[in-house]
Order: C-alpha cells, then structure tokens, then sequence
C-alpha cells in the first residue's frame, strides 16, 4: 500500500463503475487505502439497483468510505456539473485533499482552475503498474472498451507509451 497511510483520495463515480467493470476495484484500496466519495456518487451508483456495474462492488468495499459535505453550498458553486462531479471537487476542497480521481473533462478542468492534484482511471492504471500491481495496463484498458467505457485513442496511446506498451511517433 504504497501511499495508503498519508493520502486522501477523493474518487468520482466513473472510475468506481469503470475499475469495478474489469474488476480492478481493489486498485484503489492497494494504491490509497480509504477512498473517500461524497454522498452524491454513492447515490450515482446504486441508482440503477443493486446489480447496476459498480453497486455490488461498492456495497463490498468498506475501505470507500461515503461522506456528507460540511457545507453542500460550495458544490452549488458548480452547477455547470452533474451532483457527483461538483461533490467530488467540493469535497477534496473541504478536506485538502491529496488527490482527486476524477475522468469528465469539465470536472477535470475545473478541478485544475482550483488547484487540486488529479488523475483518472488511466492515471490509476499507470500508477498501478509502476507500484507492481498490474504486469500490462494494455489488457486491461482493452477490458475497459469492451465493458463499453468510450477513451479517445490517442488518450489510450499516449497512456500506453507511459506504460511502456506503445509505440512513440517519429514526428
């Protein structure tokens, strides 16, 4: 558990769904330890019901931890996000914290605009296999387009290079 004592991660709902799809969830719990979402990506996930992808792995992971806002005010401030994304950043704010794990490109950028450290899926990916917990991140993003996550290929490409496992232009 390589940064699992000193880190607070903040985790969105795409991720949880994405990692649980290619049953990578324990990715997290490895890397971090505790998670943290906010109440509203909890709610994200177990709306479509208990065999939704990522409501039974969410139900069997206490190491995520779901917490209230201490003030919801400050998600309201990003309306332009769905509930989940502005918890998420509002959330990281209110407890400093180290990382957010978020994928959408407007929470993305927003959470930049305010200085919060972030990755995403991939990112997680690639730390996982730095840290020895994955051998390949190929197979595994190849799992995650065939569980029907949509990633830009040159997104895909760029983090298959990082890996190690792709092909670097010779522009």
């Amino acid at each position: 558990m390589p940064d699992a004592a000193r880190r607070l991660v903040v985790v969105n709902s795409t991720p949880i769904i994405t990692l649980a799809i290619v049953d990578q969830l324990a990715l997290l719990r490895d890397l971090y330890g505790t998670i943290l979402i906010p109440t509203a990506v909890r709610r994200e996930i177990e709306a479509g019901g208990p065999n939704r992808a990522g409501a039974p792995q969410l139900a069997a992971a206490p190491w995520i931890r779901s917490v209230e806002l201490r003030d919801p005010r400050r998600a309201d401030l990003l309306s332009d996000l769905d509930r989940g994304e502005a918890e998420v950043i509002a959330l990281a704010q209110e407890r400093d914290a180290d990382l957010v794990v978020i994928d959408e490109r407007l929470g993305r950028r927003h959470a930049k605009r305010l200085g919060l450290t972030l990755t995403g899926t991939l990112g997680v990916l690639l730390k996982a296999k730095r840290e020895g917990l994955l051998s390949e991140v190929r197979p595994v993003v190849e799992a995650v387009r065939q569980g029907g996550v949509r990633l830009a290929d040159a997104l895909v490409e760029e983090v298959l290079v990082l890996a190690g496992e792709g092909r670097r232009s010779s522009a």
